[in-house]
C-alpha cells in the first residue's frame, strides 16, 4: 500500500534593506543609533544575515532578497553575500534533484500598484535581471514589496516569465479561503500565476509572540502539527502551510531566533518525527501534480501590512496618528518623477541614436549592478559615439532615471 504524502511546511523570509547611500557621496554615513555598528546595514547583518548563512539554514527556507540589500552585502559582508548566493542550491531531494531556494523581488521596495506601467515593468526587469546575475539563473517566483498587488502588476510579471507569488490570506476574495493548498489566479488573455497564501496565524505567532517561538520543538509540535489535520484532501494534496514573515526577524527584530529557524527547518537526527517535511516553496507549487489547482481571484490593491488596502502609502490611513501628510508629498514625487520622465525622453532623442527612454532605462540595470562599464554601455546606446558630452548627458538621464 503506498504511504499517504505527507504535509509540507515552508518557511519564508522576506530579506531587505534600503540603499542607505548619501547619493552624492556613494557612502553610508555613520549613524549613531545603530551604535557600536556603523550603522544600520552592519548592525543588521552581524545580528541575522551572517549567523543565518552560517548555520547553513538558508537553504532549508525560501526567501528573497532586496537587490539593494544584496549589492551591500556582496561589497561589505561577502560571508553572508555568499551564504545568500550558495544556499539556492538547495538540498537534494530523494531524486537527487535540487530544490531551488530563491525567487526574486522588485529592485527597489516600490509599491507596484502606485507605480506607472512603466515604472512598475522597469522595477520587475530590473529585480529579475539583478537576480540573474546574482544566481544564475532566471527567477521563477517574485515576492512583491509588502505582497502590495494588483492584476495589473500580476499580469507585468507573468509578461516577464514569472510563475508564481506569496500573498496573504485576506488578498483573496475568496470567502473562508483554504490556505494550505496553491491557487491559481487568472489574468486574462490565457494567463495565470499561482499563488501561495501564507497562514496568518503562524505567520503572526512567529512574527509577533516572543514566547510562541522560544522551543522549536514545541511550536512545530502544537502550532505546526495540528495545522495539518484533514490532510491529505480528497483530490491528493498533501496539505501546504506558508510561514511567511521579514527575514529580519530571526536575530534581529527577536534575538536568538537564528537559532529557533535552524531547529525548526533542521530538526535533530534524535527529534522525533514531526508528522510533516520541510520543503521549498518552488519544489511545493511548481512539482507536477496530478490534482487540479483551485482558483480564487485577488483582491485588487491590498498589501499584507496595510488593512486599508495601499492607503498608507497614498494618504490619509487610520493606522497612522496623523497621515494628511503622505498624500500631498506622493503627488509631489509623482509630478516630479513626470518631468522626469519628459525632460529624459526629449534629451534622449537628441542625442546620437537617439536612445529609446523605456529600452535604455530597462538596460541600465546592468551598470547600476556593476555587470557592464557605463562607457561600454554608453557606447552601445550611442552607436560608438566618442563625444564624451553625448555620453556624460546619457548617463546623467539614466542616473536621474535611477534615483
Amino acid at each position: 500500500m503506498t504511504a499517504a504524502p505527507r504535509g509540507r511546511l515552508v518557511v519564508h523570509g522576506h530579506f531587505y534593506q534600503p540603499l542607505r547611500v548619501d547619493p552624492f557621496s556613494g557612502r553610508i554615513p555613520p549613524d549613531p543609533s545603530a551604535a557600536p555598528f556603523h550603522d544600520w546595514n552592519a548592525r543588521v547583518d552581524a545580528e541575522c544575515y551572517r549567523p543565518n548563512a552560517e548555520r547553513g539554514t538558508l537553504s532549508r527556507i525560501s526567501y528573497d532578497i532586496g537587490p539593494t540589500l544584496a549589492g551591500w552585502l556582496e561589497r561589505e559582508s561577502p560571508p553572508s553575500y555568499r551564504g545568500f548566493v550558495d544556499a539556492d542550491a538547495g538540498p537534494r531531494d530523494s531524486a537527487g534533484a535540487r530544490a531551488r531556494n530563491a525567487i526574486a523581488q522588485p529592485f527597489h521596495h516600490s509599491i507596484l500598484p502606485l507605480a506607472s506601467a512603466a515604472d512598475r515593468r522597469t522595477e520587475i526587469r530590473w529585480g529579475i535581471r539583478d537576480f540573474e546575475l546574482r544566481f544564475g539563473r532566471r527567477p521563477e517566483g517574485m515576492w512583491l514589496p509588502e505582497t502590495a498587488v494588483d492584476i495589473g502588476t500580476l499580469r507585468a510579471m507573468v509578461a516577464e516569465g514569472i510563475r508564481y507569488t506569496i500573498l496573504a490570506p485576506w488578498q483573496s476574495t475568496t470567502a473562508n479561503l483554504e490556505t494550505r493548498r496553491p491557487y491559481r489566479v487568472e489574468l486574462g488573455g490565457g494567463r495565470s500565476i499561482v499563488v501561495a497564501f501564507y497562514d496568518a496565524g503562524l505567520s503572526s505567532a512567529v512574527s509577533f509572540e516572543p514566547a510562541a517561538t522560544a522551543d522549536a520543538d514545541r511550536f512545530a509540535r502544537d502550532r505546526v502539527a495540528p495545522r495539518f489535520g484533514g490532510t491529505p484532501f480528497a483530490d491528493g494534496e498533501p496539505g501546504l502551510v506558508v510561514i511567511a514573515t521579514d527575514g529580519e526577524l530571526y536575530g534581529h527584530h527577536q534575538q536568538f531566533r537564528d537559532l529557533f529557524l535552524q531547529r525548526l527547518v533542521s530538526p535533530s537526527a534524535s527529534t522525533p518525527d514531526r508528522g510533516f517535511d520541510i520543503a521549498t516553496l518552488e519544489s511545493a507549487l511548481l512539482e507536477e501534480r496530478s490534482w487540479q489547482l483551485p482558483t480564487t481571484r485577488i483582491a485588487e490593491r491590498t498589501s499584507w501590512s496595510c488593512h486599508h488596502g495601499v492607503a498608507r502609502w497614498t494618504h490619509e490611513c487610520p493606522d497612522a496618528a496623523d497621515g494628511r501628510w503622505k498624500g500631498p508629498l506622493r503627488a509631489a514625487l509623482e509630478r516630479a518623477a513626470g518631468a522626469i520622465d519628459a525632460v529624459t525622453a526629449m534629451q534622449l532623442g537628441a542625442l546620437p541614436g537617439s536612445p529609446d527612454l523605456a529600452e535604455a532605462r530597462d538596460a541600465y540595470v546592468d551598470v547600476v549592478a556593476g555587470a557592464e562599464p557605463s562607457h561600454a554601455f554608453a557606447d552601445r546606446l550611442l552607436g560608438h559615439s566618442r563625444r564624451a558630452a553625448a555620453v556624460r548627458g546619457l548617463l546623467d538621464l539614466l542616473e536621474a532615471q535611477r534615483w
